[in-house]
């Protein structure tokens, strides 16, 4: 096994919107050998934890919680020597609250400016190195199949034709404008602080299981920021989306065929209402936006250390000695950023 001193160390820069990670690689040739010993246990150091509060990282937590074998995930800066990746969550050190270890010593050929100094990207984006969604589809055990009826993935209790949970209303938010011209054409129960009714984490997914439609809006418009408002509150509680975010291709790249309904696939907010109206009352065409759930289940993931851990399946196939030059141009423009694969 090689010294600690000629393991590779990457910073991670993770991020989404509010979830952006950044990986920075260090070693004998400033990034990682795909020729290089793996006969350890890969450390990924996290520098700080998103948003202040931290989990417990007691034991192994990547195999004990999650299976994954090898990788060891730590938060302790006195282990920055020996770690083979360090991790920074984008918020922090965008307002000042977390700072870069510029002072802790990296091979002299490795350079610090800050755009030259991350390897890999981890977001909720698909052009991110690693991409870290807030959901996704898993096969179920079994396939219901042809067999289920159409009352088998139709919650009974469904007595409201569309329902909103939010908490932070912004008048000018375009979400907020576009549920204003909504509401004119279709009643809309609207649960969370802008109407004093903030629901019990134990009563949202009963809740809106009750409403036909619910409104997937999301409160940042950025590609392929799609959050648990369509995964968990939507998805989970048995409810069609009618979504406000990305462009439709966007979705269509991760949700299931014929699963929700965009905003922006209609001319007005008018005739997004009448159809709306017209599918509740359509047993069978409200019923083919929900077909995907005799095969599928939904995956939310709100815990850190399965994000976080969620880098080790991948991390022996990321690009090497690769470096990032603009990363502000990819978070603000939605493009991917120039980059060296060879340095």
């Amino acid at each position: 096994m090689k010294s600690p001193s000629f393991c590779l160390r990457l910073f991670l820069l993770i991020c989404l919107a509010s979830l952006l990670f950044f990986l920075v690689g260090q070693g004998s040739e400033g990034g990682w050998d795909p020729n290089s010993d793996r006969s350890h246990n890969i450390t990924i150091l996290l520098w700080h934890w998103p948003f202040g509060p931290s989990y417990n990282l007691e034991g192994d937590v990547c195999w004990n919680r999650y299976r994954i074998p090898d990788f060891r995930l730590v938060d302790q800066h006195s282990l920055y020597p020996s770690a083979d990746l360090v991790v920074f969550h984008h918020r922090e050190l965008m307002n000042g609250q977390e700072r870069l270890p510029l002072h802790l010593h990296r091979p002299r050929h490795q350079k610090w400016p800050f755009n030259n100094v991350f390897n890999w990207t981890m977001s909720y984006r698909r052009d991110a190195d690693i991409t870290m969604p807030y959901g996704k589809l898993l096969p179920k055990d079994c396939d219901t199949g042809n067999d289920s009826s159409t009352e088998d993935i139709i919650p009974k209790n469904k007595s409201i034709l569309a329902c909103w949970v939010v908490s932070h209303y912004e008048p000018q938010h375009r979400r907020s404008l576009v549920y204003k011209s909504l509401k004119r054409s279709i009643p809309v129960e609207v649960y969370g602080r802008l109407r004093g009714s903030v629901l019990a984490s134990i009563d949202l997914l009963p809740t809106i299981s009750s409403c036909y439609f619910y409104l997937s809006f999301e409160n940042s418009i950025s590609k392929d920021y799609i959050t648990e408002k369509l995964w968990r509150n939507a998805y989970q509680a048995g409810a069609v989306p009618v979504v406000l975010g990305p462009p439709p291709d966007d979705y269509i790249a991760v949700a299931p065929p014929n699963s929700f309904i965009h905003v922006e696939d209609f001319p007005s907010t008018k005739e997004l209402g009448n159809y709306l109206r017209q599918l509740q009352l359509d047993k069978e065409r409200y019923a083919g936006y929900l077909a995907w759930r005799h095969s599928y289940q939904v995956k939310v993931y709100t815990d850190w250390r399965e994000r976080l851990c969620s880098i080790c399946p991948q991390y022996h196939s990321l690009p090497a000695q690769k470096v990032y030059h603009d990363l502000e141009a990819w978070v603000r423009n939605n493009k991917p950023p120039p980059h060296i694969t060879n340095v």
